[in-house]
């Protein structure tokens, strides 16, 4: 009588029944139209209450699946097709990440500090008041802001204020806002260094503006060559090649900031992390008023946190606030208050310390092991003894970039090539960039042996 629908039912209640005809009817059996039994005869083919199919077929009515009418039989409502299935792209697994990863960008996770992190997390939601637990402030909770200032002005010499930053889910978010707020205020393009993050390109031309390369000498970005009324700049640590803008260049670049009303977004992505000397301060401290300072403890901790900072012009932080209240994309709460806590206690500003140590001593690690190759593969000549990657200019008599890719990938070993990361076509050095931060401590020496192999090639 019912086709089968019910098959293996044994007295079900109303939410079983509910869940099998629903199923059926998606899978086309019954078809529309099929006038489905009435609740006295399926109830007494089921061996259950009358009024239990009365609320399995007055659930289905609801969503749509049945269709009721007062003096006519229930039947099979009409459904959309189904969805086509998702391109192969969106469902495929990722492919398996290398054994030995030296891409960089990526910190030791091994060394993330949990246990600082569980005590500042459990301080967090002893202390916080019961308003803390509801949709909060887009800008930020107050307690974390007011850390990042005290931080920002002493580690970075950042001149904020509380009321200037805005935390963010991430430096995506953070650039997104940004470009969305320029082109809202008539800003047609951008400019970055050349080279640069090839990802962070997508962002500003997803708002319709131009993405211009600036070329990067020995001293850093090329001031005079500037062709936007913005630019995104690494002056501390420039990704990819690793040079630190000379002090000429930063006077240079801010001046002309304040005489032509430019907007410099100072990306500080790894600025900690300087190990010949102490950092140099960030540029928004020389013009807090034409410079954006970001930041991110995506280096310093985890990228999973999706916590990031913008320090921004006054002019800047009410339509900046406006895009992330109106995104709902907004920093997770508790890692924002644990995150305060963990700078409001020291554990922060103490794990950076261990962390510069560490990869210091990576970083001299993987020179000594690039002096003892045969292959004549050296580091950019203008960079510096700083952040989580070095960029190497490849031997001019050995492999290519693509070579080299397929001799990791021979090996199990992830790295990057500099090929991608130029913003201007044509012919350009080549050269890999090596992340040394990546593995853990544990693994690190063999994880170097097997990057030489594959650069001796």
């Amino acid at each position: 009588m019912t086709g089968g629908w019910f098959a293996g039912l044994d007295r079900p209640d109303s939410k079983q029944l509910t869940e099998t005809l629903r199923s059926a009817i998606r899978d086309g059996s019954p078809a529309a139209g099929t006038r489905v039994p009435s609740t006295r005869s399926l109830a007494q083919e089921l061996g259950i209450a009358r009024g239990t199919v009365t609320r399995a077929y007055e659930q289905l009515a609801a969503e749509g699946f049945l269709i009721a009418r007062q003096g006519a039989p229930t039947v099979v409502a009409e459904l959309p097709p189904a969805p086509a299935p998702a391109s192969p792209h969106a469902t495929d697994p990722e492919p398996e990440a290398g054994r030995w990863d030296f891409r960089p960008g990526r910190p030791n996770l091994s060394a993330f500090p949990r246990r600082d992190w569980l005590a500042a997390s459990r301080r967090a939601l002893r202390d916080a008041p019961t308003d803390d637990l509801g949709y909060g402030d887009p800008q930020g909770h107050p307690r974390l802001r007011e850390a990042l200032a005290g931080y920002l002005a002493r580690e970075r010499a950042v001149a904020t204020t509380p009321a200037n930053i805005i935390v963010c889910n991430g430096y995506t978010q953070a650039l997104s806002l940004l470009s969305n707020t320029l082109a809202d205020q008539g800003e047609t393009s951008v400019d970055f260094e050349d080279p640069s993050a090839p990802h962070l390109w997508d962002i500003p031309a997803g708002f319709g503006m131009a993405v211009h390369g600036i070329p990067v000498d020995s001293e850093g970005l090329d001031v005079s060559r500037l062709r936007s009324r913005a630019v995104v700049v690494t002056p501390a640590h420039q990704f990819p090649l690793g040079v630190s803008m000379s002090s000429a260049r930063r006077t240079e670049l801010v001046r002309r900031a304040k005489d032509e009303d430019l907007l410099v977004i100072d990306d500080d992505y790894d600025g900690e992390f300087r190990f010949d000397r102490q950092p140099v301060g960030s540029l928004q401290g020389m013009a807090p008023d034409n410079v954006v300072y970001a930041g991110t403890a995506s280096k310093t901790l985890a990228p999973a946190l999706r916590l990031a900072w913008l320090a921004l012009p006054s002019r800047l932080v009410e339509p900046v606030r406006e895009l992330k209240r109106t995104s709902g994309l907004h920093a997770p709460l508790f890692e924002q208050l644990a995150m305060a806590e963990l700078i409001l206690s020291g554990a922060y500003d103490q794990h950076v310390r261990r962390s510069r140590a560490t990869y210091r001593q990576r970083r001299e690690q993987l020179g000594e092991a690039l002096r003892g190759m045969r292959a004549n593969h050296r580091p950019h000549p203008a960079g510096i003894s700083a952040g989580l990657h070095v960029t190497l200019q490849l031997d001019p008599e050995g492999p290519t970039e693509s070579e080299v890719l397929d001799g990791a990938r021979r090996h199990s070993v992830e790295l990057q090539v500099l090929g991608p990361h130029w913003v201007a076509p044509g012919e350009h050095p080549p050269g890999v960039i090596v992340g040394y931060a990546a593995p853990s401590d544990h693994a690190f020496r063999p994880a170097l042996r097997a990057l030489v192999t594959v650069l001796e090639r």
